[in-house]
């Protein structure tokens, strides 16, 4: 039994754990972007921009998320509705699965992968 802790379960959960910070990290990362998008085209079109949500509108994108979390689906009447759903999550599964072979420290890469960088390439 302990065999099979140290062996597959300790390491499943460690990559399952790199794997959610890695995917906080990036989102977190994104939602800044965006905010400094949105500040800077306030800038462009001279008003304030974001400023509602949050201190000083920092919690703009994820006000954002919840609205587009919570709106109703369309689908397009002549659209297949599983291919309708499914595209976006396939695109955006590859593109997080790309981060997955890229270290982002000593040893501290989710799957070390001995081409990575043919990985990468088939993955894009």
């Amino acid at each position: 039994m302990d065999t099979f802790f140290s062996f597959y379960v300790l390491p499943a959960l460690l990559i399952l754990l790199k794997s959610v910070v890695l995917i906080v990290v990036l989102l977190i990362f994104v939602a800044y972007i965006l905010y400094a998008d949105r500040k800077i085209w306030a800038a462009v079109q001279l008003r304030r921009g974001p400023n509602v949500v949050g201190p000083w509108g920092t919690l703009q994108a994820f006000a954002d998320l919840l609205k587009f979390v919570f709106k109703e689906p369309v689908i397009p009447s002549g659209a297949n509705k599983g291919v309708f759903l499914l595209a976006p999550l396939v695109s955006a599964v590859l593109a997080i699965s790309a981060w997955a072979v890229i270290p982002v420290n000593e040893g501290w890469a989710i799957a070390n992968v001995n081409v990575g960088i043919l990985y990468v390439f088939a993955i894009s």
